[in-house]
């Protein structure tokens, strides 16, 4: 498992203030932040909880802690903290917290990926749900008409046909809470044409069959579409595609981790793709965050969770 990095924005951008406003009206959820024992993690989360955002809970060894701020020259005055030993015990506690209700988010701070959602998918967790964990990107770049979400480009490595359809039901229930009735969902490869040289095609047209059949609701769905089919109507066009999807993709799916943690780099690089992260498919959402993701990066992601924790509290995952 990883996490991929953001774009270094030095400001807030128009997309960041939308969703900033989108979610003015909603209260703060309290949310544990695991272990933000580096200036980046500690002082995004509570960038988050000026920005109205999230109540942070700092779980983490207090004597690091409280150096980390002092040499950053952040005030942990008033904050609620849960001293622990170490990073896997911050993990630990607040997956507790979680199962407690005592928050409705988690989000990482300075420890691995691994470590997190170990602790967050293991049976004794109480936050498994009968989802697959997905991750989830929502990017926007000025050379796409709409945000996007791509997926699964942090988590699932090589996931098989049905983890795909459960990456692909996750990814529907997201774009449903950030405001697309019914998305239209890319089920990418190579090819837009079905062989059996390329199992992420053979993948694709059976999650287009089992959407058909009703296994897979919420979203339109079409695959395979290479990237340029997915995104581009004049591509689509140039090869004879006609499809409800193709050029207008709301969400696309990746075969594989590799692919999806390249495409999702690149378009934040050089495509200059303001992103957010969220794990999905526990019974609270995750924030992954990281060592390069940027500030603004880390308040979209939070305003997610937030939008995704109200959301939660009427219709639990």
């Amino acid at each position: 498992m990883t996490t991929s990095a953001a774009p270094l924005i030095t400001e807030r951008t128009p997309e960041l203030q939308r969703l900033l406003a989108h979610v003015a009206n909603m209260p703060p959820i309290r949310v544990a932040v695991v272990h933000p024992c580096d200036a980046l993690s500690l002082s995004g989360a509570l960038d988050a909880g000026a920005a109205g955002l999230i109540e942070p809970v700092l779980v983490a060894p207090r004597a690091k802690l409280e150096s980390v701020a002092a040499r950053a020259g952040v005030d942990l005055s008033g904050l609620a903290i849960e001293d622990v030993p170490h990073s896997h015990a911050a993990a630990t506690r607040a997956v507790e917290l979680a199962r407690e209700g005592k928050v409705e988010a988690l989000m990482k701070g300075s420890l691995h990926t691994d470590e997190l959602m170990a602790a967050v998918v293991c049976r004794q967790s109480g936050l498994r749900t009968k989802r697959r964990v997905s991750h989830c990107f929502v990017l926007h770049t000025r050379h796409y008409p709409r945000p996007f979400i791509v997926t699964d480009a942090a988590i699932n490595i090589a996931p098989n046909l049905l983890q795909k359809a459960d990456i692909v039901r996750n990814a529907i229930d997201l774009a449903h809470v950030i405001g697309v009735a019914r998305p239209k969902v890319a089920i990418l490869a190579a090819v837009e044409t079905v062989t059996p040289l390329m199992p992420a095609t053979l993948d694709a047209a059976a999650l287009c069959k089992m959407a058909d059949r009703g296994q897979i609701t919420g979203g339109t769905l079409d695959g395979p579409l290479a990237f340029d089919n997915a995104v581009s109507s004049e591509a689509a066009h140039a090869k004879g595609i006609v499809s409800d999807v193709a050029g207008q993709a709301d969400i696309l799916v990746v075969p594989d981790l590799e692919s999806g943690n390249m495409l999702a780099k690149q378009l934040m690089y050089l495509g200059e793709a303001d992103s957010a992260g969220i794990v999905l498919g526990a019974k609270v959402p995750v924030v992954l965050t990281s060592r390069a993701d940027s500030r603004e990066s880390r308040l979209a992601s939070c305003a997610i969770a937030l939008m995704l924790a109200h959301h939660y509290r009427t219709a639990p995952p």
